[in-house]
């Protein structure tokens, strides 16, 4: 069995895992396209759409590992273990460069990231508890948002040269987007009689993707706060003293971490 010409039947692999650990070590490759101009040096392609193609495999592998084991009844262990992780690099990695090419906010990044980083943890405890957290929709969007945030926000990078818009690396306006004058221009060009640029359209799609960056740190904090509470009632109240006997014998929350 081969995914993306590795071999992984010596090791005993089964594709869905071999789905989750290829876009492990895509990581890596697509930090490297993100911060370095590897692309339009060696390749003479521009990073935002080498990039972004990277990215958008990487996320494909999410979907089809778990469709696949599924189908092939083929879940294991290995795979419950390694699919959250190799989100987490993924999601983290990407996010990381976007803020070292001005494109994203520290502190939204700092929010999400960390949320994962808690949620994570939290899981493994209630694990060690027996307790289970499992599948809600309000992970599964999480994630997809995420994907969308990060794919319209690679594509508005700018090879070599100067940033499309002005204010890039600084706060851009949450309420008041139109004040920024590229927009402005950009948006006149896409409903009037002037021509539409890629340049127009990569600080639309920027403008997109911040947008959108506000709804994936609204969900994370949402989740977030969704997760402490089913560990609350999953966990700690199980520990305390005088709890009903009922409660020990509850062996799964229905929250998901995405």
């Amino acid at each position: 069995m081969t995914t993306f010409g590795l071999d992984w039947s010596f090791v005993g692999v089964n594709l869905p895992n071999a789905l989750t650990l290829s876009r492990i070590f895509i990581v890596p490759l697509l930090v490297v396209v993100l911060l370095t101009p590897v692309s339009e040096n060696w390749l003479g392609v521009p990073s935002y759409l080498l990039g972004v193609s990277i990215f958008v495999i990487a996320a494909l592998t999410d979907y089809f590992d778990g469709k696949i084991a599924r189908r092939r009844k083929q879940v294991s262990k290995l795979g419950k273990l390694l699919d959250p992780i190799a989100d987490k690099l993924l999601i983290s990695a990407a996010l990381i460069s976007l803020v070292e090419n001005h494109l994203a906010p520290a502190w939204a990044v700092v929010i999400i990231v960390g949320r994962e980083f808690a949620v994570t943890g939290l899981r493994s405890i209630a694990a060690t508890e027996g307790v289970v957290i499992s599948a809600s929709r309000m992970g599964k969007f999480k994630m997809v948002a995420q994907v969308v945030t990060v794919g319209l926000l690679i594509l508005s990078m700018s090879s070599g040269g100067a940033p499309h818009v002005s204010n890039f690396g600084k706060p851009f306006p949450a309420i008041q987007f139109w004040t920024v004058p590229e927009l402005r221009a950009a948006w006149s060009h896409l409903i009037g009689p002037g021509r539409t640029t890629w340049s127009d359209w990569q600080i639309l799609l920027y403008t997109a993707g911040r947008a959108l960056l506000w709804v994936v740190v609204i969900s994370a904090i949402f989740s977030m706060y969704g997760y402490f509470r089913a560990f609350f009632a999953g966990v700690v109240r199980r520990e305390q003293p005088g709890a009903k006997t009922a409660a020990t014998a509850t062996a799964a929350v229905q929250y998901h971490e995405q």
